[in-house]
Formats: structure tokens, C-alpha cells, sequence
């Protein structure tokens, strides 16, 4: 209570003293690094992301206001992202953090290095850190959303020293994050804070606002006989986005009009179920889950899943996966080009995690896993 009322002190004082052309908005009394130490003092389990949306900045801003001490600013020079990726295969055994507004999955391992052979040029090259295709990492990169990056040094929860990369959108929502988990890994952690580091290590971030979301089409103007077409043709559920963006659909709207019989909607309620029969059976799943800027992938069994609040969770050494329930509004079960899948949406119709049932390539689903998403 005493530093509640110390902080509404300090901020009316501010805000008084802005008034009277006395201190600039940016004063110490009102900066964001001040109102983020006091709310952290206040909520020392907040996530940083709900501390943002809180403080009312981007979580790439507050992370800024640790520059010169904490954190430091990595160049956003064209391609760095990719050769910083590239770089970061050989960091090892790595925590890999992947979020969207309401899931979160974190998955630790080592990424599989693509054979060289493969590459041709330096363009080659670098489009390897277009994905970390299969293994443990198991991820997709859209690059062109990548716009800030930072490597952070800090005291770690459990007393050991934290470091990390961490990249974000050009509205400074995280992309992705990158934690060191090996001791062999810091000295190539910094080497490349070393050499990708940005001359300018001060001043604001430019933080982009969002682009208002497209509204959804009407219904009666999509060709819905053709898409059913388009969707009973598929031969790989890869081509699935491609088909949703051609028709300009939004992707629950896709399935809305899908052909009868390929969709069953369900309930939010239906992810504890899939997820906890996933771990009784120790049956093999995948778990899709992405930002726009990157897509995280994790292919294996579970076994540990609670609750926590408003958030569900899947709680394995290796493997971590938080989805806030509360958040979520409808789930599909969706079969495409003889694939089933399960996808669930939130209250704003954007799509927070999809999970597959593991197969070999060119080879059918097990039939546990065909069985569990008909009793969802």
C-alpha cells in the first residue's frame, strides 16, 4: 500500500509540474523505466507483455529502457536478423519462445543445422534462417516483421545469470526469444552481441502503430462454391493459407463455409480434453503456434498438464505450453487433404494454436488420434 501511494505521489507530482511548464513529459518523475520499476515492485510475477499493455507501451519499448545496462541494442541492418539467426545455431542447447496475445510455447533442444552442401551463395545461405526445419527447434520465420532486436543479460529467477535474444515486430510485440542454456553457448552469445551490435544505443524506438484489421467480407461475397471446390482439391494441407488468402477470407471464416462434413466446431472446453488424453494415451501430437512473425512447432509426447489461473498448461522439462482458456472463444476439428487437425480461436477471431496428430510423411494419422478429435 505504501508504494502505491508513493507512486500516485510521484505521478500526480509529475503531471502537476508538466502543467506548469516546470518538466518536460519525459521527466524522471513520469519516464516509463520509473512507472515499469514501481509496477514491478508492485506485481513481481507480471509478465513483461502484460506489464506493457499496462504501462500503455510495446513490450519492445519497455525492454528499452534497460539499454546500457541490462539490454543491449542489436542492428537492424538489412539481413541481420537472418545472419543473426544463422549465427545463433551454434549457441547449442537453447530455450526457443514463441507467443501470440493468448499462448505461449517454449520448447528446449538444439537446433538441427541444415547440411552445407545445400547452400550455393550468400542468399542461400541466409534462407536457412527462414526456418530451423525439424528437430528439436522446430521453427518458421517471416522475417519481414522482424524489426527490432536486442540481447538481454540479466539475473535469472532461479540466481544464475539470463541470457537471451530477443526480436520484435514493428509494433514492439515479440517475434521470438532466444535463451542461452549451455555454458558453452555464452561465449557465442557474445560474440554475436559483439558484432551485430547497433552504433545507436540511446533514444526512442520508432514504434509503428497497427494497421486497422480488414474487416471480414460478407459472406454472400465469396465465391463459397468455389472455395468448397478449391478445399475438396487439395492435395497437402500446406496449401490451406494459400486458398483462405485467395478467396480473401478470414481464416474462421473459412471454417464456416467449408464443405459439409470436413469441420466440427467445438468449445473451448475441448483443449483440456486433447490435451490431457494426449498424455494418458502418450500419444504423439504436434502444437502449431505463431505471431505473424514466426511459427513454433513441437512434435512429441506430453505428460504433465494443469491449470493456473486463466491459463492451461502443458508443464514437461523440455517442452512448456501455456494457452489462457479464458481468452478462448471456439475450436474446429478439420480435416484437409485426408489430415485432421484441431485449431482453437479467440474472442477476436484470430487463430492461437492448431495441433496435428505425428505422422510419417505421406502416411496416414494413427487412428487414436483420428478416434480422440471425433470424441472432441
Amino acid at each position: 500500500m505504501k508504494t502505491k501511494k508513493i507512486y500516485a505521489l510521484l505521478v500526480l507530482t509529475g503531471l502537476i509540474a508538466i502543467a506548469a511548464g516546470t518538466v518536460s513529459a519525459a521527466s524522471p518523475a513520469t519516464s516509463l523505466a520509473d512507472r515499469w520499476n514501481t509496477l514491478r515492485a508492485e506485481q513481481p510475477k507480471l509478465q513483461i507483455r502484460d506489464a506493457a499493455r499496462t504501462l500503455g507501451s510495446s513490450e519492445a519499448e519497455l525492454l528499452a529502457t534497460g539499454l546500457g545496462k541490462t539490454v543491449t541494442r542489436l542492428s537492424d541492418a538489412e539481413y541481420a536478423v537472418n545472419d543473426i539467426m544463422i549465427r545463433a545455431l551454434d549457441l547449442g542447447t537453447v530455450l526457443a519462445l514463441t507467443r501470440n496475445e493468448n499462448g505461449v510455447l517454449e520448447r528446449t533442444g538444439v537446433a538441427t543445422r541444415a547440411k552445407p552442401e545445400s547452400f550455393t551463395d550468400k542468399e542461400r545461405l541466409r534462407a536457412v534462417a527462414g526456418g530451423y526445419l525439424g528437430g528439436e527447434i522446430d521453427m518458421r520465420f517471416h522475417f519481414a516483421n522482424w524489426k527490432h532486436a536486442f540481447a538481454v543479460v540479466q539475473p535469472g529467477r532461479d540466481g544464475t545469470t539470463s541470457r537471451s535474444l530477443q526480436f520484435f515486430d514493428a509494433q514492439g510485440k515479440a517475434a521470438h526469444k532466444v535463451y542461452v542454456r549451455s555454458e558453452a553457448g555464452v561465449a557465442v552469445f557474445d560474440k554475436i552481441v559483439a558484432d551485430f551490435k547497433h552504433p545507436q544505443q540511446a533514444g526512442d524506438l520508432k514504434i509503428v502503430a497497427a494497421a486497422p484489421k480488414t474487416p471480414e467480407l460478407s459472406d454472400s461475397a465469396i465465391d463459397v462454391k468455389e472455395f468448397q471446390l478449391a478445399w475438396k482439391e487439395m492435395t497437402d494441407v500446406h496449401q490451406f493459407n494459400r486458398i483462405v488468402s485467395e478467396f480473401k477470407l478470414t481464416r474462421e471464416q473459412a471454417m464456416r463455409l467449408a464443405p459439409q462434413g470436413v469441420v466440427q466446431k467445438t468449445g473451448p472446453q475441448a483443449l483440456r480434453k486433447l490435451l490431457d488424453e494426449s498424455a494418458k494415451q502418450q500419444m504423439p501430437i504436434m502444437a502449431f503456434l505463431g505471431n505473424g512473425a514466426a511459427t513454433q512447432i513441437y512434435s512429441g509426447k506430453i505428460a504433465k498438464t494443469a491449470v493456473s489461473g486463466d491459463w492451461y498448461n502443458v508443464l514437461d522439462p523440455e517442452f512448456n505450453l501455456h494457452i489462457r482458456e479464458s481468452a478462448l472463444k471456439s475450436g474446429y476439428v478439420v480435416q484437409r487433404a485426408g489430415v485432421t487437425s484441431v485449431e482453437f480461436f479467440d474472442k477476436d477471431g484470430e487463430l492461437v494454436v492448431t495441433f496435428f496428430g505425428v505422422r510419417e510423411r505421406a502416411k496416414p494419422q494413427t487412428q487414436a488420434w483420428v478416434d480422440l478429435t471425433r470424441s472432441l
